[in-house]
């Protein structure tokens, strides 16, 4: 059993280098002591490599961030969702929106969560990856549109958050679900215990 304030010991003032709530949740729930403190890194990429592209974008964001928290342990990270061989980014508009979550409707697409795990002052850094498959049941174009309008996917990869309202999409999901949100905490807990 994990007592209150194991993990403020053992880790000391973890820093987060994303703006997502939904990660910073995450580590809450767990109960680790964090702060979120977004970098500053664009989300673009030449390369169509799912992994390659979240690999180096969460090394990007750690780096930026180690650099202002030399001492402390920083946690990058980055979400991509890929179908048919394209990634779905973040949409840049409602109709984005709409014809990604059209595409995902009764289909099975994979969503890669890399993060990158740096504490410059010991020069260690850790850069991995999880994969999660998600079907989505048939969804219709009004309840597309009702979720589109809620706002809600409009800072999702992929157009959807599966713990908000579009939970109601999956039929069936094939992994770590806290990777779908953007953070596989088992994993990333894994190389704290074991690494640093």
């Amino acid at each position: 059993m994990l007592q209150h304030g194991y993990f403020d010991q053992r880790f000391g003032l973890i820093i987060l280098a994303s703006a997502s709530p939904r990660r910073a949740q995450i580590l809450s729930q767990i109960g680790f002591n964090f702060k979120a403190v977004p970098s500053s890194i664009e989300e673009t990429f030449t390369n169509h490599d799912p992994v390659q592209v979240a690999r180096e974008l969460a090394m990007n964001k750690a780096k930026e961030v180690a650099e202002i928290y030399p001492e402390s342990i920083v946690i990058g990270a980055d979400t991509i969702v890929f179908l048919n061989n394209q990634i779905l980014g973040k949409p840049a508009s409602e109709a984005e929106a709409i014809d990604m979550l059209r595409s995902l409707s009764g289909n099975t697409h994979v969503v890669y969560t890399a993060f990158a795990i740096i504490q410059k002052c010991v020069n260690k850094q850790i850069v991995d990856f999880e994969t999660t498959e998600v079907t989505f049941r048939n969804i219709s174009d009004e309840e597309i549109g009702v979720y589109v309008r809620s706002g809600s996917p409009m800072d999702k990869a992929g157009a959807y958050g599966i713990q908000d309202q579009s939970a109601v999409f999956v039929q069936k999901i094939t992994g770590d679900f806290y990777n779908v949100v953007g953070l596989p905490i088992s994993k990333i807990y894994h190389y704290l215990q074991s690494q640093f």
